[in-house]
C-alpha cells in the first residue's frame, strides 16, 4: 500500500483540488493521510469530507517535520508519498507512474522534477535550472522538495523520520540521509507543479535566493537550526 501523507496548516483553499487528483488515479492502493498542525480554517473539515484519514497536532509543536512524522506513524502503508497540500499533478496514472519506477529501478527515496502553472519568464527559469540541477545532483547528493518524496517506511524510520529541531530545509537534509542508505533518483515520466504563491507573495528573486541559499547550506555547512532567514510557515 501507498501511503499519502499530506502536512498541513491552513490549506482549505488548495487542500481540496489536491484531494480531487488523487481521487481520480486509476491506481487505488492507497491511504490518504492529512496531518494537520491545528488549522484555524476548515481544513480538517475538507479533509474528513474527503474520507481521510486525520492526524491532529497542537499550536506548540507545528511544523512541517513534525506534522509528517505525525502522519508516518499512523500509515500503513510499506512506501510514503509525502505532498503539500498546494502541490499540483497532471494525469491519472500518476500514481501508477510512481510505484511502477520506484519499484523497477529499486529506490529506496526519490524526488522529483518540478514544474510551475505559469507562463512567466521567472517561472521557466526557476523550473530549467532546478531541473537540470536536481537531474545531475541525485547521482552525487541529491536536492529534496518537501512538495514531494517518495520513500520506503523502512528507510524513513532507519533515518529517524524528518528531524523536528530544524528550522528550515528539513526535506533537503532527509533526502541526503535517506540517499546515503539507499538508492535515491528522481521519478521518470512525470512532474509535480510547485505553488507559485509564496513567490508571488515574498517576491520572485529574493525567495529563489533564499531557496538555493538554504539548499547549499544543507549541502556543504549542515543542518539549519537556527533562523537564519525569514520563513513563515501557514500565512497564505
Amino acid at each position: 500500500m501507498l501511503s499519502i501523507i499530506i502536512p498541513t496548516l491552513n490549506e482549505e483553499k488548495y487542500l481540496p483540488e489536491l484531494l480531487r487528483l488523487i481521487k481520480s488515479q486509476m491506481f487505488l492502493d492507497y491511504e490518504i493521510i492529512v496531518s494537520d498542525g491545528c488549522s484555524a480554517d476548515k481544513t480538517v473539515e475538507v479533509a474528513i469530507a474527503h474520507d481521510c484519514r486525520v492526524v491532529r497536532g497542537s499550536k506548540e509543536k507545528r511544523h512541517p517535520s513534525v506534522q509528517r512524522n505525525s502522519g508516518a506513524k499512523v500509515a500503513k502503508g510499506d512506501v510514503f508519498l509525502f505532498l503539500d497540500a498546494d502541490t499540483g499533478f497532471i494525469g491519472t496514472d500518476f500514481l501508477k507512474k510512481i510505484i511502477d519506477d520506484f519499484n523497477e529501478r529499486k529506490l529506496g527515496a526519490a524526488g522529483f522534477y518540478m514544474d510551475f502553472d505559469s507562463d512567466k519568464f521567472f517561472y521557466k527559469f526557476y523550473y530549467c535550472f532546478y531541473n537540470f540541477f536536481a537531474f545531475l545532483a541525485q547521482y552525487i547528493r541529491p536536492v529534496g522538495l518537501g512538495a514531494g518524496i517518495v520513500v520506503k517506511k523502512d528507510v524513513h524510520e532507519k533515518i529517524g523520520g524528518f528531524r523536528e529541531d530544524l528550522f528550515i530545509g528539513e526535506d533537503q537534509y532527509y533526502c541526503d540521509q535517506a540517499a546515503k542508505i539507499s538508492k535515491f533518483r528522481l521519478i521518470k515520466n512525470t512532474k509535480i507543479f510547485f505553488s507559485i504563491r509564496r513567490f508571488e507573495r515574498e517576491g520572485h528573486w529574493r525567495l529563489f535566493f533564499k531557496i538555493l541559499y538554504g539548499t547549499f547550506y544543507v549541502l556543504f555547512v549542515g543542518p539549519i537550526k537556527k533562523k537564519i532567514i525569514s520563513y513563515d510557515f501557514g500565512k497564505h
